[in-house]
């Protein structure tokens, strides 16, 4: 049965312009993890461990007053071999405000994040927006949502939303924040090994 989320993501992928990304099509049995919201060092050292344990790739979309924060933790992500993208200076939501006060918060994030991957925080973005942010970035959203910041989901439903969503191309957004922190740590790992048993592979975007 299609859960809520899955219903909305349907109308939201045929209401936003064609060209955003929500899926790499590939025949490969290779995924892509993504990580939103980060860096901070209460989470992002620890993933970064967990995909080194299992010579995995992802993308992490950063908010750029966290890099600014946390500059060296930036860099030890771009060092270990993972891509970066854009996820606005101040985690603003498209929806609330106007074309160029979005640009302007997403170019401040530029200044620190040299990256042409954008994802709009909460996947909230209008179709003027992406019309725009397309003739600079790569407007990425997603296969799956493990919902890892919902306090009504927990360990193993967070978990299972991430493995019932692999297929060729999955793009599947985890967080690196601190309402995702349990759950992501708990998730990762087992995910990781079960893609390795399934013949997955993970890597970057772009």
């Amino acid at each position: 049965m299609a859960t809520m989320d899955h219903i909305l993501t349907w109308i939201y992928r045929r209401w936003l312009p064609a060209g955003v990304l929500w899926q790499v099509k590939t025949r490969e049995k290779v995924v892509y993890l993504t990580f939103d919201d980060g860096p901070i060092p209460e989470l992002t050292r620890d993933i970064l461990e967990i995909l080194d344990q299992y010579n995995a790739k992802a993308t992490f979309f950063c908010v750029g007053e966290n890099v600014r924060k946390h500059p060296s933790l930036f860099r030890e992500i771009k060092e270990k071999g993972h891509a970066v993208g854009n996820h606005t200076n101040f985690h603003v939501k498209g929806t609330r405000g106007g074309v160029n006060r979005y640009m302007e918060d997403i170019r401040q994030a530029g200044a620190v994040i040299d990256s042409a991957l954008f994802r709009p925080p909460h996947g909230l973005i209008t179709r003027r927006q992406v019309k725009v942010l397309s003739k600079e970035f790569s407007v990425v959203m997603w296969t799956v949502l493990t919902r890892d910041f919902d306090y009504r989901v927990n360990h193993e439903e967070c978990l299972k939303r991430a493995m019932n969503g692999i297929r060729p191309g999955a793009i599947i957004v985890f967080h690196d924040n601190l309402k995702a922190r349990e759950k992501v740590l708990y998730a990762l790992p087992r995910l990781l090994q079960f893609l390795g048993e399934e013949g997955y592979e993970t890597e970057k975007l772009g």
